[in-house]
């Protein structure tokens, strides 16, 4: 029996797929093993969403190599799908597998072996294809919580993005498709669901007959028996409309937990980055996802340093971000990605400025936690149990709320996979 290891790096929707390639290989008879020495076959998923994303990607798969010179090394998805031939092919990488290729990961490598051995690449021309790659998942590498891709691809091209070209353009998973698989994880003990895509918003808009969106994706998962908690990935302002708000808000079991990509609370930097929303606007969907739910954690990004960021700039994106009173803000410094319109740009920001202005985030960040967290403190909240802890000789099981809060209890019970209700005592029961 063939041995093979699988490394992901990158976002949710490279885990999907790496845990679905994980799962054809289990199915075609293949052993999985921990990514280590001893493998006869090494698969890295790779991510290029930054020039350090490309570097993490040549070293994982120069790493695969050495740990065993005669096993089969295969680089797939963005990184290899961002690269000429010349840029990737080199004596560490045996296989190329470019993105809408990998359910067919059984097949290439069965192929290779057969001819011997000899560089294969199977990489296509991923911004001219309609095509939405079917991958399936029984069961995921979390026990409790469940992430479901259902959307690739994006259309936005914002100026410091690579993946547009990466990834293709928008294309949607058929609703039938995705109500099957819940249906089978459902069966298999997970009781929440994450609807993940590279522009989750963009859902159904490549479905020209059919009249769907995320929002009637969103509502036939709630349909499903078994189901207790929807949450949603990454969503743009724009969807966030009063008719989408309202119908949500009416679902018992959506979670109300949302992470509206910001990048930046100032106009003109927006306006560079080719963000397509002002931030009055996007205050206005801040505003009306709370006039439907009473206390939504609302989580974002934001890029500091990005080129031409002046310092009256960077205050009016740090006023904004203070204003919208976010629960969870991720803080990026700018990175210069090869091949993007904000690479080219003039006025590019100093890095120990973007550190600077980093660290004022951060901290304010710090501060909106407690705020949000506080609000909590003496209520009865919802949680899904998800680990068991031990610390100082006691035992903890931990879990997240609807809203993602990490909670912990302090019990030797087996409650993994468990909703109970806990009071929040103090502070100390929220860990982050």
């Amino acid at each position: 029996m063939k041995k093979a290891a699988l490394h992901n790096l990158g976002c949710k929707v490279n885990a999907y797929e790496t845990e679905a390639m994980q799962e054809l290989l289990e199915r075609a008879g293949y052993e999985i093993v921990p990514f280590k020495e001893g493998a006869d076959i090494y698969i890295i998923n790779t991510c290029t969403v930054t020039n350090m994303a490309d570097r993490k990607s040549r070293q994982m798969l120069h790493r695969a190599k050495k740990m065993n010179p005669d096993a089969i090394v295969v680089a797939a998805g963005c990184y290899v799908q961002t690269k000429n031939e010349e840029d990737v092919l080199d004596d560490s990488i045996d296989i190329v597998i470019g993105n809408n290729r990998k359910q067919e990961i059984v097949t290439i490598l069965e192929e290779y072996e057969a001819k011997k051995k000899t560089v294969q690449k199977d990489v296509i021309d991923i911004n001219h294809t309609k095509e939405y790659e079917e991958l399936h998942l029984s069961k995921t590498a979390e026990h409790t919580r469940a992430y479901l891709k259902v959307q690739d691809g994006c259309n936005q091209f914002c100026t410091y993005c690579i993946i547009p070209f990466a990834r293709g353009r928008v294309r949607s998973r058929r609703k039938e498709s995705v109500v099957e698989e819940v249906k089978e994880l459902v069966k298999n003990g997970y009781q929440e669901v994450v609807l993940t895509g590279i522009h989750l918003s963009s859902y159904g808009v490549d479905f020209k007959e059919e009249k769907e969106d995320l929002l009637s994706l969103i509502l036939a998962v709630h349909e499903i028996e078994g189901v207790k908690r929807i949450r949603l990935g990454s969503l743009e302002p724009r969807i966030i409309t009063e008719e989408f708000v309202k119908t949500i808000s009416g679902l018992e079991k959506m979670c109300p937990h949302f992470h509206l990509s910001l990048q930046s609370g100032c106009d003109e930097t927006l306006k560079r980055m080719n963000r397509r929303y002002t931030s009055e606007e996007y205050y206005e969907k801040c505003e009306l996802l709370r006039k439907y739910f009473e206390h939504p954690a609302l989580t974002t990004d934001v890029i500091v340093g990005f080129p031409g960021e002046t310092e009256e700039e960077f205050e009016k994106s740090k006023a904004f971000v203070d204003k919208v009173d976010f629960y969870e803000t991720h803080i990026f410094k700018y990175s210069k990605r090869e091949g993007t319109k904000a690479a080219e740009m003039p006025d590019q920001v100093d890095e120990q400025v973007k550190t600077i202005r980093s660290n004022v985030l951060l901290t304010l960040n710090e501060e909106k936690q407690k705020k949000f967290e506080a609000y909590y403190v003496g209520k009865t909240v919802e949680v899904l149990m998800e680990e068991e802890v031990e610390k100082d000789g006691r035992c903890f099981r931990v879990g997240h709320t609807k809203e993602y809060m990490k909670v912990a209890v302090e019990s030797c019970e087996k409650l993994q996979n468990k909703l109970i209700d806990v009071e929040l005592v103090n502070h100390l029961q929220i860990i982050h």
